[in-house]
């Protein structure tokens, strides 16, 4: 249980929590086509509230021990991992090898940020 808690781990757990908030704040209404423009803004501004919530000590608590541009890194990476089984699993839409290789790149892209 303290592994969990450690300046090392937890910020990548919150980070995953805030990410499936504003996964649902930005891309959970499309599901809701006919519901009012203003009325999925306002929903998504309350999910995203909750989402600042983890975000923030998430960051603070990961700088830490991770630099500003590894704490970027590593959300974006959660992101698109979190964005990817929403798509699927919510949105009922398919992943392509496309996706799978431009997220791979991007993958690539973020080991180069944690070279040593």
């Amino acid at each position: 249980m303290t592994a969990l808690l450690s300046p090392k781990v937890l910020p990548i757990l919150l980070l995953i929590a805030s990410n499936v908030f504003m996964t649902f704040a930005w891309y959970g209404h499309l599901k809701f086509k006919t519901s009012a423009l203003w009325v999925v803004v306002i929903a998504s501004w309350g999910i995203a509230f909750f989402e600042y919530w983890l975000a923030v000590p998430a960051n603070r608590l990961g700088h830490q021990v991770y630099s500003a541009a590894e704490l970027k890194t590593i959300q974006e990476v959660i992101t698109l991992s979190v964005f990817a089984i929403f798509s699927v699993l919510y949105l009922k839409e398919s992943f392509t090898v496309n996706h799978l290789i431009g997220f791979a790149m991007i993958a690539g892209g973020a080991a180069v940020i944690f070279r040593a």
